[in-house]
């Protein structure tokens, strides 16, 4: 099973995240949707799958205030474990803001 805790983004809601599905069976495939207040200070977003066992990330970069307010990832094949889901948005002169949810992702039931 998957199960998702929000937290809340920092400076408002400058950066929100969402990960779906709500219940999932390694190896499971993770939809991360960032939604990013439009701003011309935006030049990439970091999106962010980590658990004990397991690293992936991947940085899309932003055009600014021409930049799509949504952004969508999906992480596929994830094996079981408690993941952080984050995603960092970044500026020119460093991260402008984070947002972050708990993942939980239960080992599939192997077959004899």
């Amino acid at each position: 099973m998957l199960t998702t805790l929000p937290i809340a983004a920092r400076e408002g809601n400058r950066l929100d995240i969402r990960v779906t599905p709500s219940v999932a069976i390694a190896p499971a495939n993770l939809r991360v949707r960032a939604t990013i207040e439009v701003n011309r200070s935006n030049r990439a977003v970091e999106i962010i799958a980590e658990s004990d066992n397991f690293y992936r990330s991947s940085e899309i970069p932003l055009d600014g205030d021409k930049a799509p307010r949504t952004t969508q990832l999906e992480f596929r094949g994830l094996p079981g474990g408690d993941y952080a889901v984050r995603a960092v948005l970044k500026g020119a002169g460093g991260v402008l803001a984070n947002a972050r949810q708990e993942v939980h992702v239960v080992e599939g039931v192997q077959e004899r």
